[in-house]
């Protein structure tokens, strides 16, 4: 019984960090999240001054471009319309576009070297996403059969 008594104080000290967290997420303003975003890379990149001052001019144009892009998805999402294929094959063509042009925007900016470990870091990112991903969907799988 003791056991139990700690296991469920333990789940509920998580799941009250994990609100926590993202409560914390939700009150930085764009402008915060970028002053950040470019604070870590200048720490993980060693970036100068106006590596700084362009990425952080770089990062501000990708966000904005992402809340316009989440606005017109909530947009859709409340109208509960389905995109056809032709119109999700047009968003993700659009999104694929602005990734490169991001990559070549970042290749102008950092050196070869910074260059390698931003392409290594985002890679990571990427894996831990498509694992936190997984997981979710092995939770909702494991939910469902019960």
């Amino acid at each position: 019984m003791k056991k139990l008594a700690a296991v469920a104080i333990a789940f509920i000290g998580l799941t009250v960090q994990a609100q926590e967290r993202k409560m914390e997420r939700q009150e930085l303003t764009p402008e915060q999240r970028v002053e950040l975003q470019v604070k870590r890379m200048t720490l993980d990149l060693d970036l100068n001054d106006k590596q700084q001052k362009d990425v952080k001019t770089l990062l501000t144009a990708q966000h904005k471009k992402m809340e316009e892009a989440k606005t017109k998805r909530q947009a859709v999402s409340a109208e509960d319309k389905k995109p056809t294929a032709e119109e999700r094959y047009a968003l993700k063509s659009k999104r694929l576009d602005e990734q490169i042009a991001f990559k070549g925007e970042m290749k102008k900016i950092l050196n070869e070297k910074q260059m390698a470990k931003w392409e290594e870091h985002k890679e990571n990112r990427m894996e831990h996403q498509r694992e936190q991903m997984q997981n979710k969907r092995q939770i909702k799988h494991h939910k469902s059969m019960r």
